[in-house]
């Protein structure tokens, strides 16, 4: 039988409902019997059926004897939904495959022993570093209550943000524009610093079909956020803040009665990158896109925060010693000491070149 065939087909089903399922993983699932594809599903919001179940009720009184293949080992505990290994016994599967075991401590290989147990064959490992990476956010946020972080950053070929005068429309090409607000539609929230929104006045929305418009953060020491900025104004998305001890006591009333969320850090003069994440974790922040400018960027680096590296390259060259760059801070001593980025792709878009990697500390 043809294991990834069959697998393929359920990670697109999954890949489909990236951005909609947060904390929960994306799932998806497909049940074939006598060759014939009977039954498929995914997850589609935290709380609401999961993927199994969606084909199991497709196949109906046609999964029995047949098999489902699952990108996430099948839950085996009671949450707001039942445990999917109990309905895959109760229907009658006699195969199950399965892409990755779950890292949820909860589940961990226990979804397997309750289907072994029933007398189910079960294979595990069917395209399992793709699931695994289509699931990254959720592999990091279920075992270290951290949201899983991505930098996010629009450069020229010599790694400009801007000229020395300040401009920055546009870096890039309206291709990688939309590819950003997708991005952005599959984060739960984005961060900036207040001095992106004083300059640039951003909406830090999705602008695109379907799209989901993430929580915004802003990181503001003392609250000098201008009262009429958008992200204050048009209450398209929540907005928090992040300040330090330094802030300002009656702009923060003023903040929290227009309904915004105000936190502070123990900082004394500068916001805390690592309390930031803290917070964003305890309130269920499983995903975070950084779209700041080069301090902010570089803060979040040098603490070792940054899970991913995702980079705009238009080829230009701008030059200018005052010209702002995506990385500034201090920066490290010797080389032999710079963050490497490992799992390297890069890929065209429009006419700009989309980098990903992941930093290795």
């Amino acid at each position: 039988m043809d294991y990834e065939f069959y697998m393929q087909l359920a990670l697109k089903n999954a890949q489909a409902m990236k951005g909609q399922t947060d904390p929960n993983p994306i799932v998806g699932s497909v049940i074939v019997n006598h060759n014939r594809i009977v039954g498929v599903g995914a997850h589609l919001k935290a709380g609401e059926p999961h993927a199994e179940i969606h084909a199991l009720r497709m196949a109906g009184e046609e999964a029995e004897g047949g098999t489902i293949y699952v990108t996430l080992e099948p839950c085996s505990h009671q949450g707001r939904t039942g445990p999917c290994a109990v309905a895959i016994v109760e229907a009658g599967i006699k195969k199950v495959v399965i892409a990755t075991l779950d890292p949820n401590p909860v589940v961990a290989g226990n979804g397997v022993k309750i289907l072994e147990e029933a007398g189910i064959e079960v294979v595990i490992g069917i395209c399992e570093e793709e699931s695994r990476k289509m699931n990254e956010v959720f592999n990091k946020f279920i075992v270290e209550k951290k949201p899983f972080i991505t930098l996010k950053s629009g450069i020229t070929l010599d790694g400009k943000i801007a000229t020395h005068k300040n401009s920055s429309k546009w870096i890039t090409s309206a291709e990688a524009r939309e590819d950003v607000h997708q991005l952005r539609s599959e984060n739960m929230g984005i961060l900036v610093g207040v001095n992106t929104v004083i300059h640039d006045d951003p909406e830090l929305t999705s602008r695109i079909p379907n799209g989901r418009n993430p929580i915004r953060i802003v990181l503001d020491s003392t609250l000098k956020i201008p009262l009429e900025s958008r992200v204050i104004q048009d209450k398209q998305a929540e907005t928090w803040i992040f300040t330090s001890e330094s802030h300002d006591r009656e702009k923060r009333k003023t903040l929290e009665a227009m309904g915004i969320s105000v936190f502070k850090t123990g900082g004394s003069k500068t916001v805390d990158p690592k309390q930031v994440v803290q917070i964003l974790g305890e309130k269920l922040v499983s995903s975070v896109l950084i779209e700041g400018g080069g301090s902010i960027n570089a803060a979040f680096l040098e603490n070792k925060l940054i899970d991913k590296a995702v980079l705009y390259i238009a080829p230009k060259l701008v030059g200018g010693q005052q010209a702002p760059t995506f990385l500034e801070g201090t920066g490290i001593e010797n080389m032999s000491d710079a963050v490497e980025l490992s799992d390297v792709t890069v890929t065209p878009v429009g006419r700009d070149f989309k980098f990903v990697g992941y930093p290795v500390y």
